[in-house]
This record gives C-alpha cells, sequence and structure tokens, in this order.
C-alpha cells in the first residue's frame, strides 16, 4: 500500500466515524427531548416527572459535551498526524535526546502530558459544572488535583516500567516480538486485578468492612448459596467525589473483593442491595468476566500481530504524517500511531460489543431473579435511574452503539416477565 492510499483510507475513516458519532449524537438528543415531558407508561407510578425531566437535560448535557470533545479529539488527532504534530515532537525530543531509549521513552511521555493537558479543561467542566448543575459533584478542588498527581504517579511508577519492557522486546526480540509483549501485557493485565483493590484503588478511595450485621448476613447467605467466595465485603466512600451511586467486584481468584458505594447503601433497602448483588454474582458465575478477559486477551494478540507488520511498513508512518527517522527506533513512534489509528478503523464495530454486553446483562438479571427476586431488583433498578438521573428514553440506535445495558423498559419487561 502507498502512503497516498492508506492517508485517504484513514481520512475516509475518520470522516465516517465522525459523520456516524454526530449523526447518533443529534438522533440522541431529540429522542430525549422528544419524550421529556412523559414519563414512560411503565415507569408513571415509580419515577416522578421533575426526575425524568432532570435525567433528559442530565442527558442532552452530557451527549453535547460529548460531541463538543470528539470535535476536539478530532482535530487534535489531524493535527498530531496528518498536519505534522507527531513528527514535529519527534524531531525536537531527537534533538534534546538523541537516538535510544530515552529518545523513546521521552517521546511517549510527551505525546501523553501533552494528550492529557488537552483532556483537562473538559475534565474540570464535566465534573465542576455539568456534575454540579445536576446536583452530582461531591469533589472539592483540593481533592480534583490531589486524584490528577496520584495518577500521574501511579501511571508514571506502573507505565514507564512496562513500556521500557515493551519496547525493549519490540527492538530486540526479533520478528515475534509481538508474541512476548503479549504474555508480558496479559502477565500485567493479570496482576493488575490482583493489585489493583488492595494496593492502587485505596489510594482513592477509603474502604471499610461492612459494619451493617443484618445486611452483612444475609449477603453472605446470598453467596453460600451461588457458592461465591470473597476475601471481604466493603463499603467504599464514593461520597467524597460523587452523589451516584453504584456496586461492584474487583480482584480475581482469591483476592476477590465486594465493594459498595456508601451512596448505594444509603438509598436502597436489605432487600434490593441483594438483588443488585446477586446481578453482579451472576456476572461472576455465569463465566461473564472470565469470557470478557478471554476476549480481551484475544483481540490484544490479533492487535499486537497487527501492529508487529505494521511497524515495518513505511507507509504506516509517512501515510499518518511522520517521516520514520532514520538515525533512531521508530517503535515509540509505531505504538503513538497504532494508538490514534486503531479507533478510527473500529468503531462501526462497537454495536457486536454492546450486543455481547446486554446479553450477558440480560443474563446476569436472570440469576438475580432466580436467586432473589425480580420485584426487589427491579425495584432498585428504578431507584438507580432515578438517583444517577439516567434516561428511561434513550434513542435505540445512539443505545446499540454506546449502551452496555439494554434501555431501562426492555431490562425491566425481561425482568417481570422472568416472576
Amino acid at each position: 500500500m502507498s502512503s497516498l492510499a492508506f492517508s485517504v483510507l484513514f481520512v475516509s475513516f475518520l470522516v465516517v466515524t465522525l459523520a456516524v458519532r454526530f449523526w447518533l449524537g443529534s438522533r440522541h438528543i431529540r429522542h430525549v427531548i422528544a419524550h421529556r415531558d412523559a414519563v414512560p407508561p411503565e415507569f408513571a407510578e415509580k419515577i416522578p416527572l421533575y426526575a425524568h425531566q432532570k435525567a433528559a437535560d442530565y442527558t442532552v448535557a452530557k451527549t453535547k459535551l460529548g460531541l463538543l470533545m470528539l470535535l476536539v479529539n478530532t482535530g487534535v488527532l489531524i493535527g498530531f498526524t496528518l498536519l505534522g504534530g507527531l513528527q514535529w515532537l519527534s524531531v525536537t525530543l531527537f534533538k534534546l535526546t538523541g537516538s535510544g531509549m530515552l529518545y523513546q521513552l521521552a517521546l511517549i511521555a510527551a505525546f501523553g502530558f501533552i494528550s492529557g493537558l488537552i483532556e483537562l479543561p473538559f475534565d474540570y467542566y464535566r465534573q465542576f459544572v455539568l456534575e454540579a448543575r445536576f446536583g452530582f459533584n461531591k469533589m472539592t478542588l483540593g481533592l480534583f488535583i490531589s486524584d490528577l498527581v496520584k495518577n500521574i504517579i501511579v501511571g508514571l511508577v506502573i507505565g514507564a516500567p512496562l513500556v521500557w519492557v515493551i519496547l525493549t522486546l519490540m527492538e530486540k526480540s526479533g520478528d515475534l516480538w509481538w508474541l512476548y509483549a503479549w504474555f508480558v501485557w496479559t502477565g500485567f493485565q493479570l496482576l493488575m486485578l490482583v493489585l489493583y483493590p488492595t494496593v492502587i484503588a485505596p489510594l482513592f478511595n477509603k474502604f471499610t468492612p461492612l459494619q451493617d450485621e443484618s445486611l452483612k448476613s444475609r449477603i453472605e447467605s446470598l453467596m453460600q448459596r451461588v457458592g461465591f467466595a470473597s476475601k471481604g465485603l466493603f463499603v467504599m466512600d464514593g461520597s467524597k467525589r460523587s452523589a451516584h451511586g453504584n456496586a461492584y467486584f474487583s480482584g480475581f481468584g482469591a483476592a476477590k473483593r465486594i465493594v459498595f458505594f456508601d451512596t448505594l447503601l444509603a438509598r436502597l433497602g436489605p432487600q434490593e442491595i441483594e438483588a443488585v448483588l446477586a446481578h453482579e454474582l451472576g456476572h461472576f458465575k455465569l463465566k461473564h468476566v472470565v469470557k470478557r478477559i478471554a476476549v480481551m486477551f484475544a483481540l490484544s494478540l490479533g492487535f499486537l500481530a497487527l501492529l508487529g507488520h505494521l511497524k515495518k511498513q513505511i507507509w504506516f508512518y509517512t501515510g499518518l504524517g511522520v517521516d520514520p527517522m532514520l538515525l533512531a527506533n521508530n517503535d515509540a513512534m509505531a505504538l503513538i500511531l497504532f494508538m490514534l489509528a486503531l479507533p478510527v478503523f473500529t468503531f462501526l464495530f462497537s454495536p457486536l460489543v454492546s450486543l455481547t454486553s446486554r446479553k450477558h446483562e440480560f443474563e446476569a438479571d436472570a440469576f438475580a431473579a432466580k436467586h432473589t427476586g425480580a420485584q426487589d431488583l427491579v425495584s432498585a433498578l428504578v431507584k438507580l435511574y432515578e438517583d444517577n438521573a439516567s434516561t428511561l428514553t434513550p434513542d435505540p440506535l445512539h443505545s446499540a452503539f454506546y449502551d452496555s445495558h439494554p434501555p431501562a423498559s426492555v431490562r425491566i419487561q425481561h425482568l417481570l416477565a422472568a416472576r
């Protein structure tokens, strides 16, 4: 393939992706606004109109912000690639560091720093303007800055050695470097599943053992019924950042933990909490987590093999606005270009990922209905939809592309049918 042909292909996919995403976003906004003034009949007795309207306004605001960020990110992508931003950055750093590993690490670090700097105003606006406008923000500016600094430090401590290992393999382990890199990446991901809940997450939040003995007994009974072993039940102080509620599993193997947001415990009753947990246990017992990890590993192997081919093709670099440096290793540049280009070519496959995820959600709901009560889960979901201002009337096509969970009405209809 010639560099011109690849440039045309890249731009074509970029234009199509941008057009589809704007079309989906505008459809979503129009659909939500059109249904803003009437609560869907199946929720009419459970969700007040003001809460439904708040969810509509919140959804529209988030979608508009997403479209603005899409425009900015597309401009940044073009600036980095076809307009020569990465080429300039590469030449500048090469003059400062010379060839070798320092140049490669500096290139990735500089790219990450610039990208983060561009995203920072949007992160600030989302947290302190959009979330605050709808009553969800609980974060202080000091905590925002503290989180930012911690994320940078954790990223450097964990990410820098990983990137160094991958770049070393790319340079010194021959044509099969991508296979060795995949083994390293897989091991790293499995290690993070163990370390994240016990080492990383506590840097950002406080986790305390669940104190409510009655609720604890109810949950332990559920776990015994379904055959689930856990390292403990913990409450996370999510309320110091947001009013949104959630519950999740973290860890892997013997390190599995069940974590409840304090906001969730404050809002739901014991039976509803048990039903929400039964849904999450369903994901585990039905091996959804293992299946998702296996798919992720398989895809990462395929993508690394593709990168192994592309990094040797001159047109891959020149087609994206970069002249490979004859006096330096181009592996870091190949990684960056691949990371930038891949989403452009894969976005149109998003509905396949969403379809699989929704199937898993239906199965986990059915599991919860079997081991607790369908009505308890319905009651919990309705409260969570209201508290998190989740729209009850998403555009179907937009939802098919973006939503990992089925629309509220469809999900609850399935649950009620399972009673």
